[in-house]
């Protein structure tokens, strides 16, 4: 018998949608803004990150350490918010993927760093009704890599995070999932995604479906 996972929770950035390359617009915009120049070291660990701590690496990089900080955090939301209203582009096999788990009367909650403003517009594409739970990165206490984000949308959904597979495309989102006790499906975007233990790596989500996600889970314990 098909063992399907409990529900599927998925990252947004980079796993859902090619939203990394809006967010490399803004931030290069940003950079020049200041006066600067942003390097390509620093744009890579922003990935899969909060906003307090990209803007922490922006000023770093830029060896301004005393710029404030709301002022270029306000900007670049706007700036996204601008350019995800413009539409954002699915994953290859991530809006198949999702329509698939979906008919098949999964759980799903939607599991991302990006914060509650701009994951509101994402979801004019991504479709809110395909989500039973959003979980945002300013609304939680400790965002990813920790794993709280995970373990509370699996307490929302009233499912334990050991039957669900987590979707992932960040080394920092793979640390949070992985640390949550969730399966985790791992497909590189921005990032190469090095082997890693308890990671399942994929090259995209093209034919990935609700039984193969099952099969990524831990075998049951017997009594």
């Amino acid at each position: 018998m098909t063992r399907l996972p409990a529900a599927v929770l998925f990252d947004m950035d980079g796993t859902l949608v090619d939203s990394e390359k809006v967010w490399d617009v803004a931030l290069h915009e940003l950079a020049e803004r200041a006066g600067g120049r942003l390097s390509p070291p620093a744009r890579q660990a922003m990935i899969g990150s909060t906003m307090s701590r990209t803007m922490q690496l922006m000023r770093d990089d830029l060896g301004q350490p005393d710029r404030p900080e709301a002022p270029d955090a306000a900007w670049l939301t706007d700036r996204v918010f601008e350019l995800f209203g413009n539409g954002l582009v699915w994953r290859p096999g991530a809006h198949e993927l999702l329509r698939a788990v979906r008919a098949d009367g999964l759980p799903t909650a939607l599991v991302t760093s990006t914060g509650r403003k701009l994951v509101e517009v994402a979801l004019d594409t991504l479709g809110r009704e395909n989500f039973d739970v959003v979980i945002v990165g300013d609304e939680v206490d400790a965002p990813k890599p920790d794993p709280e984000p995970y373990l509370i949308a699996a307490g929302k959904l009233g499912v334990p995070i050991t039957a669900c597979v987590a979707i992932e495309d960040s080394p920092t989102g793979m640390a949070s999932a992985l640390a949550s006790g969730a399966a985790v499906l791992a497909v590189p975007a921005e990032l190469e995604l090095p082997p890693t233990d308890g990671v399942h790596l994929r090259t995209s989500l093209e034919g990935v479906d609700a039984a193969f996600l099952g099969s990524l889970l831990r075998p049951v314990a017997l009594d």
